[in-house]
């Protein structure tokens, strides 16, 4: 059977995303994730990039729910599947259609988050989605990229919440009882983000029910687009 690859950057993003017709890959190291993906595409007929993101675009709720229109990052953008993306859209009630920027780092800071927001018009920012794209550019496959906002782009999320996050997508509760005893002041940031963070996973988790198995792709779309990739520079 051809399955779908579905990228991830967290544990529970996993768990969410698991099915029948889908192989999960989940990696928090953005370092190695090109590779994963590249070795996992076997009889493939799509990628998933799937999970939360930090929003940008003023007056976007966490919650929300935005559907890649593009995916761009310092040096490209790269085109969704138009179909299969329209199929998600409908299938999510209010999900928005926007560009999505992927980034190496985490952007923490409000300013930050705005300054991005300026610089390419993409409303919500993760760290998967640019690599996930350059795989499915490389590879001729659809793709398309499904994000629940967690921190929109008023929040400023505490340095703990990325420090304690292993290579594997799980967090470490160890480091992050130390990061709390070493800043405290952090405690109120974390809880909110806590909070944030649970909601968007009820989300997904109804997004994902919402789409089926197979993610919104029909056996009609599996002649897909390929992305079509242009240079920033």
């Amino acid at each position: 059977m051809r399955q779908l690859i579905v990228v991830v950057g967290l544990a529970f993003e996993a768990r969410i995303a698991a099915g029948t017709d889908t192989h999960v890959v989940c990696s928090g190291d953005g370092c190695n994730l090109a590779a994963l993906v590249a070795r996992a595409i076997v009889n493939c007929r799509g990628l998933v990039s799937f999970g939360v993101a930090g929003g940008l675009s003023p007056g976007l709720p966490a919650g929300a729910c935005v559907v890649g229109s593009a995916i761009v990052s310092e040096t490209t953008r790269l085109m969704t599947d138009q179909s299969w993306s329209q199929t998600v859209l409908r299938a999510i009630p209010h999900a928005v259609h926007g560009m999505i920027v992927g980034v190496p780092a985490p952007i923490v800071q409000p300013a930050a988050k705005h300054a991005l927001f300026l610089k390419t018009g993409a409303v919500a920012v993760d760290m998967e989605s640019h690599i996930v794209a350059g795989v499915a550019a490389s590879h001729r496959l659809p793709i398309v990229a499904i994000r629940v906002i967690t921190d929109p782009t008023d929040h400023q999320l505490p340095q703990a919440a990325f420090a304690v996050v292993r290579p594997n997508g799980t967090l470490d509760i160890a480091a992050l009882i130390r990061s709390v005893i070493k800043q405290p002041r952090e405690i109120p940031a974390l809880l909110r983000t806590a909070r944030k963070a649970a909601a968007a996973q009820v989300t997904l988790l109804r997004n994902r029910q919402l789409l089926g198995p197979s993610f919104g792709l029909t056996h009609s779309m599996r002649q897909a687009q390929s992305p079509t990739k242009s240079s920033l520079g």
